[in-house]
């Protein structure tokens, strides 16, 4: 098999191997014959390509990131890789966050995204110190750019601080100006309860979903997760929650956090895993090796029905140096990391529908009828999927295989270089 070129027009991707889960259906691997005409998945017609046992995936939903933090890393360097030391120089770097700034590495970081198979993002956008007036407008006009390739949402990055400060309300009307989600970092603080209140309040007022950095640290105290749902549960909110992080629970007593949990998947709220960047800064302290994965509890939340999506995060900044927009590296550093193998076997919805459905992006599947948005891998099996980059991948858009070509770190020199 030619792995570079597919044909043109109909034509039946034959002997592929795909996730039972995609198609509904129970066990693991299936093969199966998917045709595709005029852009969409049918029933197989035209040209037979034999693919030896290639495994296709729809494409991926990429629910939880930081565009406009992406490769920010050569001038704002993280000085001990610790949480404290990546908040601190995220804020000095706001200085450099011009519009055009902004625009340059978000863009590059898309068309990474879209290169390595990634049909939808929702990312974070810091909004605090007047930031929102930047950069707001810079992610309107890139989600009209990229409109057709990669849909493109956008949550308000502040903290639960900024709740009743001045611009506070000015953030929440320019997210409901550009369609977006209101988001917000919660940690323990006094009257907590009363500003999540607040801005559950703010959400339901302007019909905006909301979306949430919850306990992203290891101090077992720090319980804003389950404020969170109780919030849910007092005000009745019926617009989608979606929580991130909420590190904190792994370490907690069992009881204590099970019934949490418990709670969470009462109020239905939605929880987006950002393993490599938990990995990364979680339990780190100088001179002593790791002890805690940082990963949240998705198995537990998964018994519960509580739906639990996995995401890049940050992208060569000082919460995660590295990482490249590619959810296939998310997925199987996710299987390592949680333990996804030895499990359902419906863990791959977690890259593509479950964080589709959550974030009310266009159902991706393997169904009939539905765009051929696909991921085409020279594997046969999970093994052989997670044990190589898989950088011969073919990626089709409306059944039409994409130029892979990924962009170059060079073309950002003169940017960064500028503001050393």
């Amino acid at each position: 098999m030619d792995f570079m070129v597919l044909p043109s027009g109909a034509f039946t991707l034959k002997n592929v191997t795909v996730p039972a889960a995609i198609f509904g259906q129970r066990g693991d691997l299936i093969s199966t014959d998917i045709g595709i005409v005029d852009g969409q998945i049918s029933a197989p017609s035209g040209k037979g390509i034999e693919m030896g046992e290639a495994m296709v995936l729809p494409a991926f939903v990429d629910c939880h990131t930081h565009l406009d933090k992406g490769h920010i890393l050569p001038r704002a360097q993280n000085p001990d890789g610790t949480f404290i030391g990546a908040l601190t120089s995220v804020r000095e770097d706001h200085l450099n966050w011009t519009s055009k700034d902004v625009r340059t590495r978000a863009d590059f970081s898309i068309r990474c995204a879209y290169a390595h198979g990634t049909r939808a993002i929702r990312t974070h956008v810091d909004s605090m110190n007047g930031q929102y007036k930047r950069s707001w407008p810079v992610f309107a006009g890139l989600r009209e750019k990229w409109a057709n390739k990669v849909e493109l949402q956008m949550t308000s990055l502040i903290t639960c601080e900024s709740y009743g400060m001045p611009e506070y309300a000015e953030i929440a009307a320019t997210v409901a100006h550009f369609d977006g989600v209101l988001g917000m970092v919660s940690f323990p603080m006094p009257d907590l309860k009363k500003v999540l209140l607040g801005h559950f309040e703010t959400a339901g007022n302007l019909g905006l979903a909301l979306d949430f950095h919850t306990d992203e640290t290891m101090d077992p105290s720090s319980e804003t997760l389950r404020v969170i749902a109780e919030c849910v549960m007092e005000t009745g909110f019926c617009g989608r929650v979606l929580v991130g992080h909420c590190c904190s629970l792994s370490q907690q007593e069992e009881n204590l956090a099970m019934d949490t949990l418990d709670l969470v998947a009462k109020a239905k709220i939605d929880v987006v895993s950002l393993p490599m960047c938990n990995l990364y800064l979680q339990d780190r302290h100088a001179g002593r090796t790791p002890r805690g994965r940082g990963v949240t509890l998705v198995h537990e939340m998964k018994a519960r029905g509580i739906n639990v999506s996995f995401a890049s995060d940050n992208t060569r900044d000082p919460f995660y140096a590295y990482g490249d927009m590619d959810m296939l590296e998310v997925m199987r550093m996710a299987t390592r990391i949680a333990h996804l193998d030895h499990s359902d076997f419906d863990w791959v919805k977690s890259f593509s529908q479950t964080p589709a459905e959550v974030c009310d992006f266009p159902d991706l599947s393997l169904a009939q009828g539905t765009t051929a948005d696909l991921v085409i891998f020279n594997a046969r099996n999970w093994n052989e999927l997670y044990s190589r980059p898989q950088s011969d991948r073919i990626v089709l858009r409306n059944g039409i295989a994409i130029d892979r070509k990924l962009p170059s770190y060079s073309e950002l020199d003169t940017l960064l270089e500028a503001y050393k």
